[in-house]
C-alpha cells in the first residue's frame, strides 16, 4: 500500500468528502502521477490548494487511459460525469488531454487536525509520498 497526496482546487475535496464525487480524475498531457502508479488499498491524502490536509479515502479501483482523443475524453465524460461531479467549464479544459487516471473512492474520512505535515512548494497535483 503506498500513500499519496492529493492536492484538489476548488471543491474537489469537499465533494470526496461529502459523497457527492465518488470517482477523482487526473487528465494530463503525460503520464504523471497518479497515472501508473496508484493502485486498489492505496491511501489518499485530501489537501485543498494552499491549505491543510482535511480528509483522506482508500482507492477502491483505478483505470487508467493513454493515447485519449477528444472524443475519447466525452466518452468518458458521459460514462462518469455523475461521478466525477465537475462541470462544463473542467470538461471543456480536459479534452485535449491524452492521458487520464479514474480514481475510484472507496471509504474517506474528514480530519478535525491535519494528522501529518507534509512541506510542499511546488506546483504538482499530486505527490507519491512512499
Amino acid at each position: 500500500m503506498k500513500k499519496h497526496l492529493a492536492i484538489f482546487k476548488n471543491q474537489g475535496g469537499e465533494l470526496i468528502l461529502s459523497g457527492q464525487k465518488t470517482v477523482e480524475s487526473r487528465f494530463s498531457q503525460a503520464k504523471i502521477a497518479p497515472y501508473g502508479v496508484i493502485s486498489s488499498g492505496d491511501l489518499v491524502y485530501i489537501k485543498p490548494s494552499g491549505g491543510e490536509i482535511v480528509g483522506q479515502f482508500r482507492v477502491k479501483k483505478t483505470i487508467f487511459f493513454e493515447g485519449l482523443t477528444p472524443l475519447d475524453v466525452r466518452e468518458i465524460r458521459v460514462k462518469y460525469e455523475k461521478d466525477i461531479a465537475m462541470d462544463d467549464d473542467y470538461w471543456q479544459k480536459k479534452e485535449n488531454s491524452r492521458v487520464a487516471s479514474l480514481i475510484f473512492i472507496g471509504e474517506s474520512s474528514r480530519f478535525l487536525t491535519a494528522p501529518v505535515k507534509i512541506p510542499k512548494k511546488d506546483l504538482r497535483g499530486w505527490v507519491v509520498l512512499d
